[in-house]
C-alpha cells in the first residue's frame, strides 16, 4: 500500500511541496501541467495557492474538478516507477 500525503504546501513557479506518511518528502514541480484543459485555472489569481489533501481520497485537490494522484506524485519524488516500487514492496514485505 501506498503512503498517504500528510502535507501538502503551494511554492512559487507551480511546485508544491509534499509530506508522505513514510516521511518522503519533496518538491514536485507541476509548471508542464499549467496551460492544459482544466490546469488553466491555475493561472487565476489565488487559485493554485488553494492546494489541499482531500480527507477521503488523500488526493492532492484545489478544488471538486482539478485533483492530483498522490500515488503518481508519491512516485515522482521517489523517481521510480511503479514496477520498480511494487517490487521492493514485495522485497520489503518479505524479509
Amino acid at each position: 500500500m501506498f503512503p498517504r500525503p500528510i502535507q501538502v504546501i503551494a511554492l512559487e513557479n507551480f511546485q508544491i511541496w509534499l509530506k508522505y506518511s513514510d516521511t518522503t518528502e519533496g518538491i514536485v514541480d507541476l509548471s508542464h501541467l499549467k496551460n492544459q484543459g482544466i490546469f488553466n485555472e491555475w493561472s487565476k489569481p489565488g487559485i493554485f495557492n488553494k492546494v489541499q489533501l482531500n480527507s477521503e481520497t488523500f488526493a492532492i485537490s484545489w478544488n471538486e474538478e482539478i485533483e492530483l494522484c498522490p500515488n503518481s506524485l508519491y512516485l515522482k519524488l521517489k523517481n521510480t516507477s511503479f514496477e520498480e516500487w511494487e517490487k521492493s514492496e514485495l522485497v520489503n514485505a518479505t524479509n
